[in-house]
């Protein structure tokens, strides 16, 4: 067996350390728990689940179905009722009235919203309690009469009617009575299944008189359970009640309706698993026997006004053949819920609307096998965080975030809106909707992933520049070593005024490429950087200022004299351009033998010259040999606008004047960040041999016109000087910068500048 040499050995480390760094760990102990926190599913997991599912039926509603579709018709105690025959309760004999009215007018059933829990307090046998001066004789006729509760009674017995009963979750003392009519057959599949742990129990169930209720098709509990935050979503259908089962006021309905003896019930260990009423009508209930209905918007057409009936004057069109109820939209009788398509709508609806989706199979539907795949979703998507945020970075996480989270939302949105995909042969299929998927919590859960992690990055990136920064803040350049040395008496606070010329060279791009490194390697690659650029700068007379991560800040005239620092700074700046070249071609060869990808590293610099004060900066503990001014300022924002001219080298005005034998061409009059007032720019392109070439100058003479045509606004001239200039400055990379003054010009165009406009750019970027 051979051993792994150390070459592998220092792989196969570094491998180890990259899979198991503390970006990582932590992205999986958030998965973790996100996944954990998902399967407890607490209040406010399901909250945010609930309210995108009403969001989707607000943005798609049921639509309302056409007059014969519709299946139910609201006997509607409105206001207008209540005015003209009186406030609620009425005597039952205009109830009975009410139903013998619905019947003859050829109602399938009549089912009342409404519990009649008390006897009729205009029953005439109470009426010789409380009218003084009847004789005997007036007082027994009274009495002999049927009650109104009987005269309802007996219109109930000549009809199809089912009661509402109401829950009550506190114990009340109720009157016991008569034993209520079974009309739930339930099948335990197992031992031991008990539905009535998963089913809403009431402690009190509040029922009509036994003289009404004795004589009715059937039963059932109009009672709704609104969530937490008083939206009716999921309406029960079934109820529990001394341990016995027993159906909401629509199934009910729909049971008489069907002239079913019973409801089929199924369940097992785990809840409800089967609610049938007709061997063409199941329900899709989840464990707790709820149902989700699919709301439309509220539906003024399938009122009518209870007057309108008792008058004899309603519709019969909306009433032969329709599943009638009985219930009030009037405001005082406080019967109105919140839906997800209304905030306001009458508890009577709700019942109507669940019925409409049962026979046109409108449900809302949540299969239990969307639980795993929204954990997968979370756990597919935390892992792609996990690997690629540490590995590509925050823009490669974002762009797969970004992927992860449209895809689902738009397939959450096309389960439930339903998406005809029936014209690709390849997939041939249409999807009908009405499928609840959960997007939202696996989206927020990667989105916070993703920013943890992206922060973590970039914290580990900013230590690994600090710890960078602290170990070359250590060393001094050659000369000021030995000025130190000739004359300790100089380390001391202080310092005087030059002329100088500030340098500043930046890495293009640095985070990204730093992001194939670990803090050894990132140390590595800055030494191999620094090391060739530092040495151009001290050859060349200049001091080193110091380094800030990928940055450095170079100085010439000080602290030894140097009529030519200008010059000296330029031409640094152009041989450190030219030491790129060959340090990639090293970097090259080393990330092909460590199988990575390689980057090129680009610097980019800026120049200015001018007085500042050179010295020793700090405090008495410590102090840097450093430069303070103007200057300095100007010189790092010119740095930054390399990029944004798109070259390598910009010089500001005082070190342009100083070096006429460069080959230097003016980019701009702009006015950087920080600065009040505009200042011209200019390219370094090469050194005397460039400037004497007859076709740099031809191309420099002819960007002098075109600035001058530009800051005369004479745009069609400076855009005819940009096409000859494009023709010459192949050799010399300029493209960008006339693509730069091309747009502006076609934004002037737009929004011409003012009529004194002197040039000047304001630049936003540093």
């Amino acid at each position: 067996m051979v051993s792994p040499g150390v070459g592998e050995g220092g792989r196969m480390l570094k491998f180890l350390r990259s899979a198991f760094s503390f970006e990582r760990l932590l992205g999986m102990v958030l998965l973790a728990g996100f996944m954990f926190l998902y399967y407890v599913d607490p209040y406010p997991v399901e909250f945010l689940r609930l309210k995108t599912f009403d969001f989707y039926q607000q943005q798609k509603p049921r639509e309302i179905p056409p007059p014969q579709g519709k299946p139910v018709t609201i006997i509607d105690l409105d206001e207008e009722s209540l005015a003209e025959i009186g406030q609620w309760p009425w005597p039952r004999t205009i109830v009975a009235k009410l139903i013998e009215n619905l019947t003859q007018m050829g109602a399938a059933l009549v089912a009342f919203d409404i519990v009649f829990a008390e006897p009729d307090r205009m029953n005439p046998n109470k009426i010789p309690d409380t009218v003084v001066g009847l004789d005997e004789a007036t007082k027994a006729k009274l009495r002999a009469l049927p009650s109104n509760d009987e005269i309802m009674a007996r219109a109930i017995r000549k009809s199809r009617v089912v009661l509402g009963q109401a829950g009550y979750w506190e114990k009340l003392e109720t009157k016991k009575g008569p034993p209520i009519k079974k009309s739930v057959a339930l099948l335990k599949q197992g031992k031991n299944v008990n539905p009535a742990l998963f089913l809403p129990r009431f402690q009190s169930l509040i029922r009509n008189v036994p003289v009404i209720e004795k004589p009715a098709t059937g039963h059932g509990i109009f009672s709704l359970v609104p969530e937490p935050d008083g939206i009716v979503r999921r309406v029960p259908t079934l109820f529990v009640y001394e341990n016995e089962l027993y159906p909401s006021l629509s199934i009910e309905m729909l049971r008489v309706a069907f002239n079913r003896k019973s409801i089929l019930v199924k369940a097992n260990a785990a809840g409800i698993t089967f609610l049938g009423i007709h061997k063409n009508l199941q329900l899709p209930t989840d464990s707790h026997g709820r149902v989700w209905p699919y709301f439309s918007k509220s539906d003024k057409s399938k009122y009518v006004s209870a007057k309108d009936v008792l008058n004899g004057t309603a519709d019969p069109a909306l009433i032969k053949g329709k599943l009638t109820i009985v219930g009030t939209s009037a405001v005082g009788l406080l019967d109105i819920r919140s839906v997800p398509t209304e905030s306001v709508m009458p508890g009577v609806e709700v019942h109507v609307q669940l019925i409409e989706a049962a026979l046109h199979k409108k449900w809302l539907s949540r299969p239990n096998y969307f639980i795993g795949a929204e954990l997968a979703l979370i756990l597919f998507g935390g892992l792609a965080m996990i690997i690629l945020v540490p590995w590509a970075g925050a823009k490669w996480g974002l762009a797969v975030f970004l992927l992860f989270a449209g895809g689902a939302g738009a397939t959450s949105w096309y389960l439930f809106a339903g998406l005809d995909l029936s014209m690709i042969p390849v997939i041939g299929f249409k999807l009908d909707g009405r499928l609840l998927f959960d997007a939202g919590y696996a989206g927020i859960s990667i989105l916070f992933m993703y920013m943890v992690l992206t922060y973590t990055s970039y914290a580990k990136e900013e230590a690994n520049r600090r710890k960078t920064r602290e170990a070359f803040s250590k060393y001094l350049s050659p000369d000021m070593v030995k000025r130190v040395a000739e004359n300790p008496s100089e380390l001391k606070l202080g310092g005087e005024e030059r002329d100088m010329t500030l340098l500043f060279c930046d890495v293009r791009g640095f985070t990204t490429i730093s992001e194939q490194f670990d803090a050894v390697g990132l140390t590595s690659l800055i030494n191999k950087l620094l090391t060739p650029l530092t040495n151009v700068i001290l050859k060349r007379l200049g001091t080193v200022d110091k380094y800030m991560g990928d940055c450095i800040m170079a100085f010439w005239n000080a602290p030894l004299d140097d009529p030519d620092h200008a010059r000296n700074g330029c031409l640094s700046a152009l041989e450190m351009l030219g030491e790129m070249a060959p340090l990639n071609e090293r970097l090259k060869k080393e990330a092909e033998e460590e199988g990575r990808k390689h980057i090129p590293l680009k610097v980019g610099l800026g120049l200015n010259s001018g007085l500042a004060v050179v010295g020793n900066m700090g405090s008495d503990q410590r102090f840097d040999y450093s430069v303070l001014g103007d200057i300095v300022n100007l010189a790092a924002r010119l740095e930054g606008q390399s990029k944004s001219y798109g070259v390598d080298i910009v010089l500001g005005r005082d070190t342009w004047i100083q070096v006429p034998e460069m080959a230097t061409i003016e980019l701009d009059l702009i006015q950087v960040k920080g600065k009040t007032v505009g200042v011209n720019i200019f390219v370094l392109l090469g050194g005397e041999e460039m400037e004497q070439n007859p076709d740099f100058r031809n191309l420099r003479k002819i960007h002098e016109q075109m600035i001058t045509a530009y800051r005369a606004q004479q745009w069609d001239s400076t855009k005819a000087k940009i096409k000859e200039c494009r023709i010459l400055c192949e050799p010399y990379g300029l493209d960008f910068l006339y693509d730069l003054y091309e747009t502006r010009i076609a934004d002037f165009e737009a929004d011409p500048p003012a009529p004194d406009w002197d040039g000047v750019f304001i630049a936003t970027t540093k």
